[in-house]
């Protein structure tokens, strides 16, 4: 999306897409900025600071978060344990092409949650929240319960309202009770298959506004909707865990529908819907039951796909 924002003027009037301005862009795209945007919003978030080497580090507490500005999908997060890991995470992120100062950040408790916003030119007009129910590579919310909390649709109105902000915008958040803390902003709509099955359709109402219609503000959607992904679920559990007897193990819960999954809806790969969708089910459930340690080269293959380098929006910007 930031693409399209950027390279605005140069899109055809007909290719109308609702997308933000570059500049609204650039506050929430680089983590050490919306951190910023943050602090002076007076939203909550974990303790952090910019640092441009292993030695301004040194006296935070473990465990803390190292990140790169520009990431996604948790490709450009470490988490440090021990300081003697602190360099080797250094290196790796800029060996990634980070040159830049990064992001250390304090890890924080609580359940992981995502509100998923809609906005008119600042005015919100669809949210949606939603908590982890199963890992994915990231580790994302392979599997989400929609939930109902007030205070994240507050927060990113506020939000999209003093940015301007037009099209998708999520928000990643730690929660316990009514405490919670944001540490990720992603500029787009995220994973929209539980806000869907909840009666929130973020990919129509965004087609609608992408084509200048009136939309007028949705009501939340219904709490208590389970949504997994299979083959996410899958590579997150051979990624962390590492073992064939857990991967097994968890392509047996998510066949029989047990644990998390119990009432839950398949939504990337429906196969009993769309027969097609068993051939890369299957593909990634060989491959990880064979040699749990290939999940993250599978998905680091995909993200290198799609995902924009930071050199390329040097460039670009």
């Amino acid at each position: 999306m930031w693409l399209f924002a950027a390279g605005s003027a140069r899109l055809n009037p007909a290719a109308r897409i609702a997308v933000a301005s570059a500049g609204a862009f650039m506050r929430v795209q680089s983590k050490i900025e919306f951190a910023r945007l943050l602090d002076d919003m007076g939203l909550p978030q974990p303790r952090w600071q910019p640092v441009d080497s292993p030695d301004e580090a040194v006296r935070w507490q473990t465990p803390f978060y190292l990140k790169a500005p520009f990431s996604t999908a948790g490709s450009g997060v470490r988490r440090v344990t021990k300081l003697a890991d602190l360099q080797g995470a250094f290196e790796s992120l800029r060996l990634s092409g980070n040159s830049g100062p990064l992001m250390i950040q304090a890890a924080a408790g609580g359940e992981y949650a995502q509100v998923q916003a809609l906005f008119d030119h600042g005015r919100l007009i669809a949210a949606h929240t939603s908590a982890q129910t199963a890992v994915g590579i990231g580790p994302s919310a392979a599997g989400r319960v929609s939930v109902d909390h007030p205070f994240a649709r507050r927060d990113v109105a506020l939000l999209g309202e003093s940015l301007g902000w037009h099209g998708g915008l999520t928000l990643d958040y730690l929660f316990q009770g009514t405490n919670h803390v944001y540490i990720e902003c992603n500029p787009r709509t995220v994973e929209p298959a539980n806000a869907a099955a909840s009666g929130v359709n973020l990919p129509e109402l965004q087609v609608a506004l992408s084509l200048g219609e009136h939309v007028n503000e949705v009501p939340v959607g219904r709490t208590g909707i389970r949504t997994h992904s299979s083959l996410a679920i899958l590579l997150g559990t051979a990624a962390y865990v590492g073992t064939r007897r857990a991967v097994l193990a968890e392509a047996l819960r998510l066949a029989l529908h047990r644990g998390p999954y119990e009432h839950s809806q398949e939504r990337l790969t429906p196969v009993f819907r769309d027969a097609e969708s068993a051939i890369p089910l299957a593909f990634v459930a060989a491959r990880v039951l064979l040699s749990p340690g290939s999940a993250e080269r599978l998905a680091g293959g995909a993200i290198g796909a799609y995902s924009v380098k930071p050199d390329a929006i040097k460039r670009v910007a």
